[in-house]
């Protein structure tokens, strides 16, 4: 590995109206390395114009040795053909690119004080303006935007201060530094609660400001969209620009911490009224897509309290009041979708057998058919004549743009963004395997090999445990649990979809919930024992490694694998139950996972689950360890992993915490990925090699 952090390319590449071109990276041996891997270029989700021709998308690149990253905007043919920049920031990023009903286009970029602004350009990308509003919100900049239809009215996402802070309610204390709290979600994921709001403000457009803005969500402590994971694609316009859809959670405190009854709601311009359209659903409703013809499109789950619920596409006719779920009798948990012009037909993203492949629905006769068969992900979803627009990605190739045609599902890149730098590293593979859980089904299992795998070699091998805990171990690319990266450093890595995982099923996937260390265990173990009697594994040299409940996996074999393992590392994974269901945000999450409240002695159900919390097995804890946490990680509080340290060390076991002051329950910048990934090979190559 680098002893320094330098960048291998530079973070310019050329003005506006030039070609693309891939900056030269620097690879010895034909080795994948972290800092490698934080210098490929990340494509983001394309716009399509209104002709359907063109499409704009950022690429965003790591400046290693300024510790930021910078993306700028570039244009292609949705046919392929020619790449274009069509921003140059000059050292300041731009972003979430939109085309104008014109065919100009607007984009964010940070203005001379740091404030996220609204730019637009022509078509080319020239004559640059800042659009700026006289609205008193205007200060705080703008987190995205919408352009309605016609081009003349805009939806603009501004953080709004809606409640008092102690400097309100002291101004003689103004160098006061504390929080006065009454109330639950007081924090979220990775920010504390600081008394604004996103809300939807409504602006008209000149062409040249953004005047008569109007706060549709005046005085209303609720979030559009939804924090921390929510964008724009939560805000919709009607055809014709009289109406908004827009999703939000309307509830504080306690009760927002207990619920996920998210609504789509229906502002009507003319009329300045609000109506809540999915008021029947106590779950999540997100994602909301109107049909020139009016009726509305928009993503539902049924159970309140239960995140991982299976997403439905349904659609109401809002004037007869009539819903329809059109994807019922289905197993598919639906991630995003996009409509036909017409509205009678469209494609969505859903996951299947470890892919997220792109699925096809006929409005009418609601058949679900699968356009995409490919070994990859595809991430998002854009309309172009006779063929979507998708960011592709696949456990050894990080995110392009493809065109995929919507009557075969042939896709073909059209970016190509790190061919060259791609073309210089030597992969390794990935087999799929099933195997037999130890109920009888079956499971499959990513096996991943090596660059130049040889079948005579013993491997060092690695079990991957999977956070969410339900979420997918699919053909995503990682700028941190990087599957390709693990195996350049010559380790097998074993990656059970065990389960509670989406795309085998519902029974599959709601299994592990209040069942933590039950079948998904044995489905880890399951995994490891056969692949480590492959004879090209080292049997006594496996580690385990995981984050979030992923980390719970690790903390809870660690206390049951009867010398499995060497090593272990858990990144910011739940250690004690109790303690997490004390602290965590979203108290919804722990309620539906683990059955409720630790306090609940008459509930079995409950009971059984903390009586499974990894901390009651450190009577077993024999193993080396790795522990690493993010003092800003709320969901799983850095204290979880400092109580895995501290017991093991207590105990005379060989351990580390890795602690990173500034990170989350994500490591986001790239010298502390660097720095992650150092941490984590050293640690594996000090007991495995």
């Amino acid at each position: 590995m680098a002893a320094t952090v330098s960048s291998s390319c530079s973070t310019s590449h050329g003005r506006v109206g030039e070609a693309f071109s891939e900056p030269e990276v620097t690879v010895s041996g034909g080795k994948l390395t972290p800092e490698v891997l934080w210098s490929l270029g990340a494509v983001g989700a394309p716009a399509v114009s209104p002709d359907g021709a063109r499409a704009l998308f950022s690429i965003s690149y790591a400046d290693i040795k300024e510790d930021r990253q910078i993306s700028e905007i570039y244009g292609v043919p949705t046919g392929g053909g020619r790449m274009v920049r069509m921003t140059d920031g000059e050292g300041l990023s731009s972003s979430d690119a939109a085309f104008l009903p014109d065919g100009g286009m607007a984009f964010i970029r940070n203005d001379a004080n740091g404030v996220r602004q609204l730019f637009v350009a022509d078509a080319d990308g020239e004559n640059v303006r800042m659009i700026l509003s006289q609205s008193p919100n205007a200060a705080a900049g703008i987190d995205a935007f919408l352009f309605a239809p016609d081009g003349r009215h805009v939806a603009l996402i501004r953080s709004v201060k809606v409640d008092k802070d102690v400097h309100d309610m002291y101004p003689d204390l103004p160098k006061a530094n504390a929080r006065i709290e009454t109330d639950l979600m007081y924090r979220h994921w990775n920010l504390w609660a600081d008394g604004t709001y996103s809300h939807i403000c409504l602006a008209e457009f000149d062409g040249s400001a953004l005047i008569n803005e109007v706060d549709i969500m005046d005085g209303e402590r609720f979030h559009c969209p939804l924090r921390p994971h929510g964008g724009i694609e939560q805000v919709a316009w009607a055809a014709d620009a009289s109406k908004i859809a827009y999703t939000s959670k309307k509830l504080v405190g306690r009760e927002s911490a207990l619920s996920t009854n998210s609504d789509i709601f229906v502002y009507d311009l003319p009329t300045r009224s609000t109506v809540n359209v999915s008021a029947p659903n106590a779950g999540y409703d997100t994602n909301p897509a109107f049909a020139k013809d009016g009726r509305l499109f928009w993503l539902s789950m049924e159970h309140d309290g239960y995140e991982s619920d299976r997403n439905r596409i349904v659609c109401k006719d809002l004037a007869s009041g009539l819903l329809t779920d059109l994807t019922q009798g289905s197993e598919l948990y639906v991630s995003q979708f996009i409509l036909s012009p017409d509205a009678d037909e469209l494609w969505f993203i859903a996951d299947t057998c470890g892919k997220d492949e792109i699925f096809h629905i006929d409005v009418k006769t609601r058949a679900i058919s699968q356009l995409t068969h490919d070994c990859a992900d595809y991430t998002s979803l854009a309309l172009a004549e006779g063929s979507l627009l998708s960011v592709r990605t696949t456990m050894f190739c990080p995110p392009d743009l493809f065109k995929v045609d919507v009557a075969t599902g042939k896709a073909e890149n059209i970016s190509n963004v790190n061919a060259k730098t791609l073309a210089k590293v030597n992969m390794g593979r990935a087999e799929e395997r099933w195997l037999t859980t130890t109920d009888g089904k079956k499971m499959l299992t990513w096996v991943i090999l090596p660059p130049d795998f040889d079948q005579q070699k013993k491997y060092p091998a690695l079990l991957y445990c999977q956070g969410g805990p339900q979420s997918t171990i699919s053909q995503f690319w990682s700028r941190r649990w990087n599957f390709a990266l693990m195996a350049a450093n010559d380790y097998v890595v074993v990656a059970p979809c065990r389960r509670g995982m989406p795309g085998f099923g519902v029974e599959w996937n709601e299994q592990i919930s209040k069942d933590y260390g039950g079948q998904n265990m044995k489905d880890y173990l399951t995994a490891i024992d056969s692949v480590a009697e492959e004879p090209f594994v080292d049997s006594g040299r496996l580690g385990c490694v995981g984050a979030s409940y992923g980390g719970f996996s690790v903390y809870w074999l660690a206390g049951h694998h009867e010398k499995r393992f060497k090593t272990f590392i858990a990144h910011c994974g739940i250690f004690n139950l109790e303690q997490l269901y004390s602290t965590t945000e979203e108290l919804f999450f722990v309620n539906w996972d683990l059955g409720g409240a630790y306090w609940e002695s008459d509930n079995a159900v409950a009971q059984a689950s903390y009586a499974q919390s990894p901390h009651r097995f450190v009577g077993k804890w024999d193993t080396p360890i790795l522990v690493v946490h993010g003092e800003k990680d709320f969901r799983i509080p850095y204290t979880q992993g400092m109580g895995a340290f501290n017991v093991a060390r207590m105990k005379g076991i060989e351990a580390e915490f890795l602690y990173f002051p500034e990170e989350c329950h994500w490591v986001q910048r790239p010298q502390n990925s660097i720095l992650w990934h150092r941490e984590f090979y050293r640690w594996l190559d000090r007991w495995l090699k």
